[in-house]
């Protein structure tokens, strides 16, 4: 892991559409550098699980059927950002999606003097999305992901990091839901480039490369924002 000293917790963001990579980068860049990934919903469900007040009030609103509002993800966030774990930094995943959502974020990490130190873009092309996402698959077992394609187990059907033999594919990743999907990344998510673009936050990379060149561009990013 690299040892970096910090000299207050770093924010990196992950922005991407659909099957992009965030989620295979992240891990990489918590393995290197000790920081923490955190995706809206483990966040939703950490928090109901623990009981906090804003948990309390995202488990009413989602028992009721309804979408947890901006509010009550941030409340959520505020409090995860308090724990230990964190002290090195963490990496955004899934959230903001708004440009709403990044004037939040910023106001919520202005009140303890932190600030966006990386929206780093992984950018790729939509028609290739097609293949990445219905092809992509998990280990039902560790999560470890796969792809029919980019990334099989070293042995057919067993996974590399845990030995586990049931595989699962996401329901909504096949092919004929990718476009919807990709249209509402288009429509809400992308103009966040724009938004982190103009605070001089905003790094593109590549995603169409081989998964360790992007690796490597995403953590050199990484290191020269955290040192």
């Amino acid at each position: 892991m690299d040892t970096a000293t910090l000299t207050r917790p770093a924010v990196l963001i992950l922005l991407g559409p659909p099957g992009a990579g965030k989620g295979t980068q992240a891990r990489m860049l918590e393995d290197r550098f000790g920081l923490v990934q955190l995706s809206t919903g483990d966040l939703l469900r950490e928090a109901v699980a623990q009981g906090t007040e804003a948990g309390k009030a995202a488990k009413a609103v989602m028992e009721a059927g309804e979408l947890v509002s901006d509010e009550i993800v941030i409340n959520i966030l505020r409090d995860r950002l308090k724990a230990p774990d964190v002290s090195r930094g963490v990496i955004l995943d899934g959230f903001p999606r708004t440009t709403m959502q990044a004037e939040a974020l910023d106001h919520l990490l202005a009140e303890t003097g932190q600030k966006i130190d990386a929206a780093i873009s992984l950018e790729v092309d939509d028609a290739a999305m097609v293949e990445r996402i219905s092809g992509r698959y998990t280990c039902a077992n560790c999560g470890e992901g796969y792809h029919d394609s980019f990334k099989t187990p070293e042995v057919d059907g067993v996974c590399d990091e845990c030995g586990g033999t049931e595989m699962k594919r996401r329901a909504d990743d096949k092919a004929e839901t990718v476009a919807s999907r990709l249209e509402a990344y288009h429509a809400q998510t992308a103009p966040l480039i724009g938004y982190y673009r103009d605070r001089g936050v905003l790094q593109e990379v590549d995603a169409m490369k081989p998964i360790k060149d992007v690796a490597g561009t995403v953590q050199s990013l990484t290191a020269d924002v955290i040192s």
